[in-house]
């Protein structure tokens, strides 16, 4: 079985080689390269949105929440997947607007503020994607340690060289197309695991009760998802890069709007699968990994299915990253050429697969990551708000970096403390540090963009 395995896995990720070649556009340039400028209409970004944001997370983090927290936070987690999707959706046009020939949140970023704060925002998008790209491939990896004979490595490397065979050659318009291809995949592959597993699990007792902690506790888990969740994708510049690859402004909302219902709906069923395998009786494991218990004792035909919806959710995500950060890399190192940006992508993947390889939990710098996109994301968008200045940007964000160490430092008496809170020990996520990342930074930008006059030299040139 292992070489059929090997053999479907090898087929697919050729499939979506082949999709993704044909879409390329040899002539097209260094712009269409990286934005597919004006091209996408809403059905195709909506689709591209729900494939570009799944991922091998969703068979481990919702179905943990699900099972653990209950169905509160669950409902927290699968508003914070979609959460920035409807942001894009009421925002996006206006940055179109704001920026017709934009192509990433650095350039919006300097825009408005200057290029101090580009480059913050920059480095903080660049470290959450690269901590995105390493943890999807560490999930292929022990998704595919638990569901097949197959060398993990193999397919980490497989994962990265197809993504990398066409986004390098096709750029945007490869990921995009193959992103409808992926989509219709993994809903199709979710479905027929999710209700077959289902199936085989014990009986359910009537009286079973729901998993879940006591409400309050469940109402700050789901909080702290909605705010880690939302603020980190809304620094992921391959949600950007879509804001100017839609037809227009209408194609764009309703895209962003239909990617962010069916991530609900998605999140929803993978978290309440988890939930029902717990109210089953099954054992889940510790560390609790729920929608991989329903595969306990599967017949090898379900377990390769599963391998390949994995697969699916991986190389969805991990093209968009990969097309992303070269996106990234252009916008932010003038005259960089198109030979050159494609030269980045394949050399930053060589660190990224190599410490994939290790096996290693990202979880924590994952977290930190999410924690510095929660210090600046108000103040970016902010930026759409005329009374807005460059130093009112800068204050907020370093207020929501103080402001993330407030609570631990107050609950403690001990700055290290709240330092040491606010870097997640044991990679546990916590209210605290996200909460006063995000009031702080907020109520900082308003109060002096309130009370200092605009600079609109500075505001207008950076």
């Amino acid at each position: 079985m292992s070489y059929l395995s090997l053999a479907a896995v090898v087929a697919a990720l050729l499939l979506f080689v082949w999709v993704g070649l044909r879409a390329r556009r040899p002539e097209s340039g260094l712009d269409d390269y990286i934005t597919a400028r004006n091209s996408q209409g809403a059905q195709a970004l909506g689709l591209s949105f729900l494939a570009s944001g799944m991922g091998g997370w969703i068979l481990f983090a919702p179905p943990e929440v699900g099972a653990l927290v209950g169905p509160v936070g669950l409902a927290g987690y699968a508003l914070g997947a979609a959460l920035p999707f409807i942001v894009l959706a009421f925002c996006g046009p206006a940055i179109r607007r704001a920026l017709p020939q934009g192509r990433s949140i650095g350039e919006f970023a300097q825009s408005c503020f200057g290029g101090g704060v580009r480059r913050w925002v920059a480095l903080i998008s660049l470290l959450y994607m690269s901590c995105f790209l390493i943890a999807e491939l560490t999930a292929i990896g022990a998704i595919t340690s638990m569901l097949s004979d197959i060398n993990p490595a193999q397919v980490i490397v497989g994962v990265a060289l197809a993504t990398l065979a066409y986004t390098v050659g096709g750029g945007l318009r490869a990921s995009l197309v193959t992103d409808r291809w992926q989509a219709w995949l993994l809903l199709g592959l979710i479905f027929l695991v999710g209700y077959v597993a289902l199936q085989r699990l014990p009986e359910m007792d009537v009286s079973a009760p729901v998993p879940g902690i006591p409400t309050d506790a469940a109402f700050g888990v789901a909080l702290t998802l909605v705010i880690a969740v939302t603020a980190a994708n809304l620094f992921h510049q391959g949600y950007w890069q879509r804001v100017w690859a839609a037809q227009d402004a209408g194609a764009l909302g309703k895209g962003a709007l239909l990617g962010g219902a069916v991530t609900v709906l998605v999140v929803a069923m993978v978290g309440g699968m988890a939930i029902l395998t717990v109210m089953s009786g099954a054992d889940i494991g510790s560390p609790p990994i729920p929608f991989f218990a329903m595969l306990n004792n599967a017949p090898a035909w379900l377990n390769l299915l599963a391998l390949l919806l994995a697969m699916t959710l991986v190389a969805s995500s991990v093209d968009t990253l990969q097309n992303a950060i070269a996106s990234l890399a252009v916008t932010e190192k003038k005259g960089l050429s198109l030979t050159a940006a494609r030269v980045f992508t394949v050399l930053l993947m060589v660190p990224v697969v190599l410490i994939a390889l290790q096996g290693i939990s990202v979880l924590r710098l994952f977290l930190i990551a999410d924690l510095l996109c929660a210090t600046a994301v108000v103040p970016v968008l902010m930026g759409l708000w005329s009374r807005m200045t460059p130093a009112a940007a800068i204050a907020g964000a370093l207020a929501g970096l103080i402001g993330a160490l407030l609570p631990g430092w107050f609950s403690t008496g001990s700055l290290l403390q709240g330092l040491l809170i606010a870097s997640f020990p044991g990679g546990v996520p916590s209210l605290g540090p996200f909460l006063g990342a995000l009031l702080a930074s907020a109520l900082v930008s308003l109060a002096v963009a309130l009370l200092i006059p605009r600079n609109q030299q500075l505001h207008s040139t950076g």
